[in-house]
């Protein structure tokens, strides 16, 4: 039975001050209960650190006067196996959970020949990404990736190729809804998570096809909350945007903006970009993920 959308409540309480990143709550997890079934490395690391643990608990217990295992001995035994097993980055276990939920999104148009007349042929007009939200099939991405668009094709993590449909949009936050006719067997949504309680400071990934490459992760902090951006042609201006540094470029449209949980927060919408150069000079914005969410007509947190 298919499910609907995934939330994540926010971890950190509400009307308390914000403790030093490196000790708010929600933040600190064990060491084992953050290993990802999914990693071999991380898997192996764990079996080993138990193995080592047993192991010294029935030395200690079998020997004659042995003495009684301590924390100290215990810390040893974790270290050790810090030290000897490379773990993978915060940024790596959250681009490995989004990952099955990231597509690629691609727009044709009817090919035109010198005369200006169609062909039957399409032509690829560009490349952009989205988010699968629900299970089902349902797409989060950007209004300027599909708008106008003859034909919308998506890519899921599988390689499988479907034709998407756009079912929604909300112009004002520049976001598109799709539905895709066909979906791998085993599709996994990606899990959203309030912004409610987001700081500058907070790292985030932001996960896409940049120039069409990818899927690509770029690593980052939230620089900024509810910031303004009025489009290069100047007809639209969005606002309560999530301001970032995690790099981006075109084709990154449409992506998912990840906490290290690797829970959605926002959809990458624009770059500031003063200059001609369509490139990444260190300021991104995301529309927070519950005006996406609206979008789909998905309740709020």
């Amino acid at each position: 039975m298919r499910r609907s959308a995934l939330y994540s409540r926010s971890s950190r309480p509400a009307q308390v001050p914000a403790a030093p990143a490196a000790a708010r709550p929600g933040r600190i997890r064990s060491t084992l209960a953050r290993v990802s079934p999914n990693n071999p490395r991380v898997l192996w690391a764990a079996i080993g650190l138990l193995a080592l643990l047993l192991g010294l608990t029935l030395t200690l217990v079998l020997r004659p006067g042995a003495r009684a295992l301590t924390q100290e001995d215990i810390d040893k035994a974790v270290m050790h196996t810090l030290a000897n097993n490379v773990l993978p980055s915060a940024a790596a276990k959250a681009y490995e959970k989004i990952a099955p939920s990231v597509v690629r999104v691609t727009s044709y148009d009817k090919a035109k020949d010198k005369n200006g007349k169609e062909t039957g042929e399409e032509v690829e007009r560009g490349v952009g990404t989205g988010v699968v939200i629900v299970d089902k099939g349902i797409i989060l991405t950007n209004l300027h990736v599909v708008s106008g668009a003859h034909t919308i094709k998506v890519t899921f993590s599988d390689g499988l190729e479907a034709i998407a449909t756009v079912t929604g949009a909300q112009p004002e936050n520049d976001l598109a809804v799709l539905q895709a006719q066909k979906i791998p067997d085993d599709m996994i949504a990606a899990t959203m998570r309030s912004t409610g309680d987001l700081m500058p400071g907070d790292q985030v990934i932001a996960v896409g096809f940049p120039f069409g490459i990818g899927p690509s992760a770029s690593a980052g902090i939230i620089s900024g909350l509810k910031r303004a951006f009025r489009s290069p042609e100047g007809k639209q201006e969005m606002k309560n945007l999530i301001q970032f540094d995690a790099a981006a470029n075109p084709g990154n449209s449409g992506g998912p903006l990840v906490t290290m949980d690797g829970e959605v927060v926002g959809i990458v919408t624009a770059i500031l970009n003063p200059t001609p150069a369509r490139t990444f000079i260190g300021i991104g914005f995301a529309v927070p993920i519950e005006n996406a969410a609206s979008a789909a007509g998905l309740p709020p947190f």
